[in-house]
């Protein structure tokens, strides 16, 4: 019987312990990190910003980079992944999202989100009809998607090679990376736990404001909100990495931005709210939203404030402070209550509420011309000023300077 030669053998035994680059353990971690992150920005900035929501145009190199990358990272098809997502947004928190907490339960997104996306991508309807503009090019036709997961076999192969057995686990990091962070917490949590800025029409979720581990995808009610923009971040506390990224591709002339949030511009105080207001607010619905909500619970608060000097209970007020600034469609079933006694029980409170639906008939009501829509917010501007209430008055005179 041959036995291998000693030197090869200790050659063999030393590259299943270390591989070819030897590195420590923290140097592993390391390339491990690095390598899923730029995963992370492959699907953010081409995926999601620059295919599905078509936000900016990405040039050649970056776009053929990102495409190589997610082949060997991810195994997944550009327009499988651009078709699901867009359907996510026109059929958000339905029966037909493919992959909504509030329809299909927080825990079957979380942990078998990518089982959901495999699932959707076999539906023929959703790509044709979701899956439009995607690169159909010669590499995409006969390498990207006719061998879709040799990508992830290379991978596997280049990490056994660099680090011996411990390869495995790299590569396992890797593969699981995508489906844990993107299908499983943003689409998951990002639609069930976290802060809102803004009253979008769904469930969605800034998850963190700081943007960094899942590039910018963590601000996920600022992308629902504005899903064409190319930035994620909107207050000046949120930051989105993958933005970063992108003002430097911009700098290199590898890419071009088409939208970023609307800035609501302020003028001089108009004497009455006219179409250029109108305009303004309409525009910047959301914004304009967020603001009131402030306005409500800075007058929430100073109730509450009124309460407890009272030695009053608390009890109600406490439990409809976070739902008295939301669309009735919002607010669940067993807070409604709530809100009933907290409005009963408060005019300011309610005064507000009613006049903040009216304000949202502006842009709700299309049956109505430009110039009663221009008089119907001078009218509310006027009852709000007259109210005697200090939020509403500010509010209306702030809005009176709103310019789009």
């Amino acid at each position: 019987m041959l036995l291998p030669d000693s030197a090869v053998l200790n050659a063999a035994i030393q590259w299943l312990g270390h591989g070819l680059w030897d590195l420590t353990w923290w140097q592993v971690v390391l390339y491990t990190l690095v390598t899923t992150h730029i995963t992370i920005a492959a699907v953010t900035i081409f995926l999601h910003r620059t295919q599905t929501h078509r936000a900016m145009d990405l040039g050649p190199i970056p776009s053929h980079f990102f495409r190589f990358w997610l082949w060997l990272g991810t195994g997944m098809v550009t327009k499988e992944w651009v078709a699901i997502h867009r359907k996510h947004h026109a059929k958000c928190e339905t029966e037909e999202d493919p992959h909504s907490p509030q329809v299909k339960g927080i825990d079957e997104v979380l942990w078998r989100g990518a089982e959901l996306y495999r699932a959707e991508s076999k539906n023929k309807e959703t790509m044709e009809r979701y899956g439009h503009g995607t690169p159909d090019d010669w590499i995409e036709r006969n390498l990207y998607t006719r061998y879709s997961w040799q990508g992830v076999g290379l991978m596997l192969v280049i990490n056994l090679a660099l680090f011996g057995t411990l390869g495995m686990a790299v590569w396992a990091v890797q593969m699981l990376w995508i489906p844990i962070t993107a299908a499983g917490v943003i689409n998951g949590i990002g639609h069930y736990w976290g802060y809102r800025n803004f009253e979008a029409p769904d469930a969605s979720r800034n998850i963190m404001p700081w943007g960094l581990i899942i590039g910018g995808e963590e601000l996920h009610n600022n992308h629902h909100t504005y899903p064409t923009s190319a930035k994620f971040s909107v207050k000046k506390y949120e930051f989105d990495i993958g933005w970063i990224y992108i003002q430097v591709f911009q700098k290199l002339g590898w890419a071009k931005v088409k939208k970023v949030p609307p800035k609501m511009l302020m003028g001089d105080i108009q004497p009455v709210a006219n179409e250029k207001t109108l305009e303004a607010v309409i525009a910047n619905r959301y914004e304009v939203m967020a603001g009131y909500a402030r306005e409500m619970r800075r007058a929430t608060s100073q109730e509450l404030d009124a309460l407890k000097t009272k030695g009053a209970d608390l009890s109600v007020l406490k439990a409809a402070k976070r739902w008295l600034h939301r669309d009735d469609d919002k607010v669940p079933a067993a807070a409604r209550s709530h809100v009933v006694q907290a409005r009963a029980a408060h005019p300011v409170l309610d005064k507000m509420a009613t006049m903040r639906e009216e304000l949202r008939q502006l842009w709700l009501n299309t049956s109505q011309s430009r110039e009663q829509l221009a008089a119907d917010l001078a009218a509310w501007c006027h009852r709000a000023e007259a109210s005697g209430i200090a939020g509403l008055r500010d509010f209306s005179t702030r809005l009176r300077a709103a310019r789009a």
